[in-house]
């Protein structure tokens, strides 16, 4: 049974990873701009954002993030973080030459950082971990513990892995066969995606401030 438990949370964290958003938009970009490892490094550091939140949940300290002016300030810094990096896409549709020594590299370069910053400061990650660790709670029997449903989160984690690193090393082959030309066009795309999301983000925070 907990076999069969382990790989359903497996599962499930394979098929809640896979919807295209702002985290695996951001891989797909930077793994046909700069192959596997930047693309894994964006997941990994979106991953370990997921593990902050699972950790503060775990600990009861989520409610801390029920205070209406941190939320305001989390979605107005994730906001213009979505739209700042959709920008920056776009760009490269116009001028898609790598960053020499001579030209300011951008703001989030690192794709660890840049990963964890879009995980850490989306409504997104706080609902769905919020949902998640609190349905697993409650499908707990006496005989289990807190520590339990911890572990069953850390194995959806699991399955979050398994499909940034299945992305990445798709994304790695792939760019073999796409010329720069597709590249540019994706990262225009991925770019106006981006954007819509921080719009769309800034939207449901002016909802908070007027509320």
């Amino acid at each position: 049974m907990e076999k069969y438990s382990l790989l359903q949370n497996v599962l499930l964290g394979l098929t809640l990873a896979a919807p295209i958003g702002p985290v695996n938009l951001e891989i797909i970009k930077r793994g046909l701009n700069s192959g596997f490892r930047q693309a894994l490094l964006t997941g990994t550091g979106a991953m370990s954002a997921d593990a902050t939140y699972l950790t503060l949940i775990f600990f009861g300290l989520i409610s801390f993030f029920e205070i209406v002016s941190l939320k305001i300030a989390l979605g107005l810094f994730g906001s213009l973080i979505l739209i700042y990096l959709g920008v920056l896409s776009a760009k490269q549709y116009l001028d898609p030459s790598p960053i020499s020594p001579n030209r300011p590299a951008p703001l989030l370069k690192s794709p660890f950082i840049t990963g964890y910053v879009l995980a850490i400061s989306s409504p997104m990650t706080i609902v769905w971990w919020t949902g998640v660790f609190g349905a697993l709670l409650a499908s707990q029997t006496n005989q289990r513990t807190n520590l339990s449903a911890f572990l069953s989160c850390l194995s959806i984690l699991l399955g979050c892995f398994l499909w940034v690193l299945f992305l990445a090393i798709v994304l790695h082959y792939g760019k073999k066969m796409i010329n720069e030309k597709i590249i540019s066009r994706i990262s225009l795309v991925a770019g106006l995606c981006l954007i819509i999301f921080g719009i769309y983000f800034l939207y449901r925070t002016y909802g908070l401030m007027t509320g």
